[in-house]
């Protein structure tokens, strides 16, 4: 075992230090694909992705099929808390079945569940787990309060014990949807202000003033949970009978930033006399956000396919992704040291510290431009 963190989050040494080798009773992190290391456990922690398909209909496979590896093992008075984010009635409705079909034994008589979602901050080195409180729920009051402490031990921030499991799962899944319709708003409005020629950052800063103003920015919306989470949330409620319809209108608008942003670039181009086909951009940044070697569901992509169909060819350049992830992702290639030629235009996708500091001069022909998604360059010709 490496002990180390590909995503960054948690660093090689704090990682290394709490590892063990073999599976003992002592504290520390024992790490195994052997279904017999479990058999001694009495909770078990799913925290499996639950993604969404090429029709944005959730898929509850990875959580179903860790539900029955841990069914195999499943003893009695065993607590099997769920971490994933899901629709509300999930954890009851598609694991509960089958723990019990595995095991053989009756939820809340031989075995408890609980619900505590995963609350992160990607890169974000002042709000780490453990000082982010923490929901927690539980099958019965009693299981529930254990649950909770079982997190209060671990969470620093305190936590916050909610009513029953399906509350839980609702607050997971109305935080992501909130943010992501916050920033469909503001994406709205840097569509409007463009035709208005008004700069929307501008105006996001002077709106700002006020104290209760909710201060989003325009952006790409990707990730693996706040460009996927509403549409576990939509298709609940469209089960039960009521079609969504600011949830959706949310994921349309943010879903439609990759071309948006593709197209001004190419007027922009346009504009400054560039001849399209055959032009060269660089899209600095692939990463779903930065300071994070993160790719997975980054809309960066979007942008790359959409200026490729006006026939350009774009160069990623992102030092923090891993070229052979991006490859198996989304089979484009990228590279992690700044290229020596120089580019018709450059496309701030993703605002890393390193790109903070360089001289964009030399990244670019005489008479190039730059577009900011990010809208961090003072002199980009153009912003988000």
């Amino acid at each position: 075992m490496s002990g180390m963190d590909s995503t960054l989050e948690v660093d090689d040494a704090t990682l290394q230090s709490v590892l063990v080798s073999k599976n003992t009773n002592a504290n520390g992190l024992y790490c195994s694909n052997k279904l017999e290391d479990l058999e001694h456990c009495n909770y078990f922690i799913i925290t499996v992705l639950t993604p969404v398909d090429k029709n944005n209909r959730p898929v509850l496979t990875p959580l179903v099929k860790a539900s029955e590896t841990v069914g195999t093992v499943l003893k009695a008075a065993d607590i099997v808390v769920n971490e994933s984010t899901v629709y509300p009635g999930a954890t009851e409705e598609e694991c509960i079945p089958v723990f019990e079909k595995i095991s053989g034994f009756q939820y809340n008589a031989d075995f408890y569940a609980g619900y505590s979602p995963e609350r992160i901050n990607p890169r974000d080195k002042e709000h780490t787990v453990e000082k982010i409180l923490k929901v927690t729920a539980g099958s019965t009051p009693e299981i529930g309060l254990k649950v909770d402490e079982l997190h209060k031990s671990v969470i620093t921030a305190g936590t916050h014990f909610a009513p029953n499991i399906k509350v839980a799962e609702a607050s997971k899944v109305i935080e992501n949807s909130q943010r992501d319709i916050n920033i469909a708003f503001v994406n709205e409005l840097a569509k409007i202000f463009n035709l208005m020629v008004i700069d929307t950052h501008a105006v996001l800063k002077a709106a700002g003033t006020k104290w209760n103003f909710s201060p989003f920015k325009p952006s790409l919306v990707g990730e693996h949970c706040i460009g996927v989470d509403p549409y576990y949330l939509a298709q609940k409620a469209q089960e039960v009978g009521y079609h969504p319809e600011i949830i959706l209108a949310g994921r349309r608008m943010n879903d439609s930033m990759g071309s948006y942003i593709a197209s001004q670039v190419v007027k922009l181009m346009l504009a400054n006399d560039f001849k399209i086909k055959g032009a060269n951009v660089l899209m600095m940044g692939i990463t779903f956000k930065e300071n994070c070697p993160d790719v997975r569901n980054t809309k960066v992509v979007d942008v790359v396919r959409e200026l490729e169909t006006y026939g350009i060819r774009v160069t990623i350049y992102d030092p923090l992704a891993s070229p052979e992830g991006v490859q198996h992702e989304y089979k484009l290639q990228t590279v992690r040291t700044q290229p020596k030629v120089r580019f018709d235009a450059l496309v701030l996708g993703v605002a890393h510290h390193e790109f903070m500091s360089m001289d964009l001069n030399t990244l670019k022909v005489p008479n190039g431009i730059v577009y900011d998604v990010k809208g961090v360059f003072e002199n980009a010709e153009d912003t988000l």
